[in-house]
């Protein structure tokens, strides 16, 4: 599957969950990542990010695709990150 993982968290964890997030997808931009997963590390990542977030504070969103087939994606300006930041 194919995710994109936007978060808005408090500016103590953002590290933890970039670092986090970065080890299964491609960092994009401030605050989104992206990259084809496969459903165990998908679970894997959502349950290593909950015991990083504050839930009371925190906000991380998923959208998932079954495929980009028919996506289409487009950079207007600088391009940031990109598939050779994955750890």
């Amino acid at each position: 599957m194919f995710v994109i993982l936007v978060y808005d968290v408090n500016q103590k964890r953002v590290a933890r969950v970039l670092k986090t997030a970065r080890k299964y997808l491609y960092w994009v931009q401030n605050s989104v990542l992206e990259g084809e997963i496969s459903e165990a590390n998908y679970v894997k990542l959502k349950t290593e990010l909950s015991k990083k977030i504050n839930k009371e504070e925190d906000s991380i969103i998923f959208y998932t695709f079954r495929t980009t087939r028919y996506s289409k994606r487009e950079v207007m300006g600088m391009q940031k990150g990109g598939e050779e930041n994955i750890l």
